[in-house]
C-alpha cells in the first residue's frame, strides 16, 4: 500500500478546497472527503487509498482504541478469551464491556460507529460518486471504473460488516445514492443489512482480479472470504459453502509451514494471507500507518518497559490448550483444574511451570512465567505484569508483538505507545477458510471432509514449538534476560536455558474418523478457538454457535457466566456480573449518534 504521506497530502488538498468555500462558516468534519478532487484515474486512486487508510481502525487525527479492526474489546475481552488487563482504573469504558454492562454513553462503541459509518462508509460513498461522475465525463473507461467500484464496494462491505458485528441490524444502510444520510433510519427489515453487505461483496468478487500488485489491496477471493464470514454469522452454511470451495479450489493459497508465520513481521503478506491489513512504522510521526487501535496492548514496565498491559489472556483460555496423552483437547474437563500459574507469586520466589501436556500453540499465543518470550528473555512472571490482582498472570496477547531484535527498526520510534510495530494483521487467511469449511462439513454430515481440514490445521500446529527449557525457577531482576549474568547474545545459545529442549511438554494428535456430526462440530469449534485465540473473534463465534441446533450448540450464556464465576480468584470485580443473551449480544447504539439524529436513529429495543 502507498505510504500515509500521500493520504495526508490528499487530506490537505481536500481541506484547502473546503476552506475556500463561500460558506466558510460550514466546516467539513475531519476525515470527510470532498467531490472537488481530481476527476481522473490518479485522483480516484488517491481517494481509494484514503479509504483503505480507515481499515486499520485508527483515524489520522487521534487514537481510537474502540474502533480497532482487531476487535480486542468486543471480540476478546467480552468473551472468555481475555481480560481487559492493566488496572481497573485505567480505560474504565472497557470495564463495562468486560462486565457486559455497556452504557449508551460508552465512548468505545461510539468510536467504532464513527470510524466505520461516519468515516469509512462516508469515504467509500463519496469516492463512488466521483467514480461515476468521472466515467460519465469520459475521463476513465467502463472497465477502469468497474475495477475502482469493485474495490470501493469491497471496502464499503467491510465497513458495514465491522459495524454489523458490533451493532447488529441497527445500523443505517447508506449508499452513494443516499441524498441525505441524516434522514436514514437504522430500523431495518430483518436481513437487510446482510443483504446489503453481500450485494457489495458479490459485485467485488465478480469484478476484482485474483491478485493485486500492491499488498493489502482487495482481491476476488478476499471478497468471497468476507462474504462467507458474513453468511456464517447467520449460520447460512449453504450460501457460504460454494464461496469457501472456490477459494480452496483456486490453488492460490496454502498454509504456511508454521503457525507463528501468521504473526511475524518477517512473514507479512505470505501464502496464507487472503486479506492482510498493512502496517508501517516510522514513516510519519506517531507511526500512524500502524494499527494504533491496539496501542495499549503491549508489555508494561519492568525489563521490556512499554505500554500499557491491556488484553491479557484468560486462565480459561490457557486451560483450553491442555491435551490428553494422545494430544487431544480435554473437551469436558479442561477447566476442572487450572494449568498452573504464578498468580500472587513474586518473581524472585520459586515457581515451577506446569508439566501437563499442552498444544504448542499455547506458548505462541500466551506468554507465561518460566517460558522464553520470543527473543526478549525468560518471562519473569509477576514483575512483567502490570497488575496481577486485576489483570491475571499472563502478559498481553503475544501474537501482535515483535522481537527485541526488531525494536526501533520495525517498531515505532515516536509517540508514547511504543509497542506500535510493522506487524500486519491477517484479517482473512487460509486457515480461516479451512476451519469454516470444516464447520460446514460437520453440519452437513461430511465427516471425512471435516476431519481432513481440521487435521491440516492440527498437523501444521506441531511443526514448530517454542524451544528452550528454562532451568531456573527464581527470576529476580538480575535473571534478565536468560539467567544470572546473561546477555541478549545468549538467546538460543546459552544462559540458564537448555535450548535443545522444548520449553514445555507439547503434543498434538490427529483425529481419526468422527462418529457423529456433533463430534465433528465440537472438534471444528475447538480448533477455531485454539487457532484464532486473542484475535478478536471468540465472542462473535460464541454468538453464532449459540443458534446451532441440538448437540452442536454452544450455550453462550452458560459459557460466559461459567467463565466469570470460575475466574473470580483473578477478577473479583466480576462478582455478580451476568451475561444476558437478550441484551448483551450486541452493543447499544451510541447516545451521541441518537442525539445527532433524533427521531431518525433508534436504540436497540433491549436498551430502550
Amino acid at each position: 500500500m502507498k505510504r500515509l504521506s500521500m493520504i495526508m497530502a490528499l487530506t490537505l488538498i481536500v481541506a484547502i478546497i473546503n476552506s475556500c468555500s463561500e460558506d466558510f462558516l460550514t466546516k467539513t468534519p475531519l476525515g470527510s472527503t470532498s467531490e472537488n478532487v481530481f476527476y481522473d484515474e490518479k485522483g480516484i486512486d488517491a481517494l481509494l487509498v484514503g479509504t483503505y487508510a480507515m481499515v486499520t481502525g485508527s483515524s489520522l487525527w487521534e487514537v481510537s482504541w474502540g474502533a480497532s479492526v482487531q476487535n480486542w474489546t468486543y471480540g476478546s475481552v467480552a468473551s472468555d478469551d481475555a481480560y481487559k488487563g492493566s488496572e481497573i482504573t485505567d480505560q474504565v469504558p472497557v470495564n463495562e464491556i468486560e462486565r457486559w454492562e455497556v452504557l449508551t454513553t460508552n465512548n468505545y462503541p461510539a468510536d467504532k460507529w464513527r470510524l466505520n459509518i461516519g468515516m469509512g462508509i462516508d469515504r467509500a460513498n463519496k469516492t463512488m460518486k466521483i467514480i461515476n461522475a468521472t466515467e460519465e465525463q469520459g475521463t476513465i473507461d467502463a472497465a477502469t471504473a468497474n475495477k475502482f467500484r469493485a474495490e470501493i464496494r469491497f471496502l464499503r462491505g467491510f465497513f458495514n460488516f465491522e459495524s454489523w458485528l458490533v451493532f447488529g441490524n441497527y445500523i443505517p444502510i447508506l449508499t452513494e445514492e443516499t441524498e441525505d444520510p441524516t434522514l436514514v433510519t437504522n430500523d431495518n427489515p430483518e436481513g437487510a443489512v446482510l443483504n446489503h453487505i453481500i450485494s457489495d461483496l458479490q459485485f467485488a468478487w465478480e469484478n476484482l482480479p485474483e491478485s493485486q500488485a500492491q499488498p493489502g489491496r482487495a482481491t476476488k477471493y478476499a471478497a468471497m472470504a468476507l462474504a462467507a464470514r458474513a453468511y456464517l454469522q447467520e449460520l447460512k452454511y449453504a450460501e457460504a459453502k460454494p464461496l469457501l470451495d472456490n477459494i480452496i479450489n483456486s490453488g492460490k493459497y496454502s498454509l504456511m509451514p508454521n503457525f507463528i508465520d501468521n504473526f511475524n513481521i518477517e512473514t507479512n503478506n505470505n501464502a496464507e494471507s487472503i486479506f492482510e491489513i498493512q502496517a508501517n512504522v516510522n514513516d510519519i510521526n506517531e507511526s500512524l500507518n500502524a494499527e494504533m487501535g491496539i496501542g495499549l496492548n503491549w508489555p508494561h514496565g519492568s525489563d521490556i518497559g512499554m505500554c500499557c498491559g491491556f488484553h491479557q489472556p484468560s486462565q480459561t483460555l490457557v486451560n483450553a490448550y491442555k491435551v490428553d496423552d494422545n494430544g487431544f483437547p480435554l473437551f469436558d474437563t479442561f477447566n476442572n483444574v487450572d494449568l498452573k500459574n504464578d498468580q500472587g507469586v513474586p518473581s524472585e520466589d520459586t515457581f515451577v511451570p506446569d508439566e501437563h501436556l499442552v498444544d504448542p500453540r499455547l506458548d505462541w499465543t500466551v506468554s507465561r512465567r518460566g517460558i522464553p518470550y520470543k527473543d526478549w528473555g525468560i518471562n519473569r512472571g509477576r514483575d512483567w505484569v502490570r497488575n496481577q490482582p486485576e489483570g491475571g498472570p499472563y502478559m498481553p496477547a503475544a501474537k501482535p508483538f515483535f522481537n527485541k531484535s526488531e525494536r526501533y527498526s520495525l517498531s515505532t520510534t515516536t509517540g508514547w505507545q511504543t509497542g506500535i510495530n510493522a506487524n500486519n494483521y491477517r484479517y482473512l487467511r487460509y486457515s480461516h477458510v479451512l476451519l469454516w469449511r470444516a464447520e460446514i462439513a460437520a453440519f452437513d454430515g461430511e465427516l471425512e471432509l471435516a476431519r481432513t481440514y481440521i487435521n491440516m490445521i492440527r498437523d501444521r500446529a506441531d511443526n514448530q514449538v517454542v524451544m528452550g527449557k528454562v532451568l531456573v525457577h527464581e527470576l529476580p531482576p538480575t535473571a534478565y534476560p536468560w539467567g544470572e549474568g546473561s546477555s541478549d547474545g545468549d538467546y538460543m545459545a546459552g544462559g540458564d536455558v537448555d535450548w535443545t529442549q522444548p520449553a514445555a511438554n507439547y503434543k498434538v494428535g490427529l483425529y481419526g474418523a468422527f462418529a457423529t456430526k456433533e463430534e465433528a462440530m465440537r472438534a471444528a469449534q475447538w480448533e477455531q478457538r485454539l487457532e484464532f485465540a486473542t484475535e478478536g473473534r471468540r465472542f462473535f463465534d460464541l454468538r453464532r454457535w449459540d443458534d446451532l441446533p441440538g448437540g452442536m450448540r454452544v450455550d453462550m450464556a452458560q459459557t460466559l457466566n461459567g467463565f466469570a464465576t470460575a475466574d473470580l480468584r483473578i477478577r473479583e470485580f466480576m462478582t455478580g456480573k451476568v451475561f444476558n443473551p437478550a441484551a448483551d449480544k450486541f452493543m447499544p447504539i451510541p447516545q451521541v449518534q441518537l442525539d445527532l439524529q433524533p427521531g431518525v436513529l433508534v436504540q436497540r429495543p433491549e436498551y430502550r
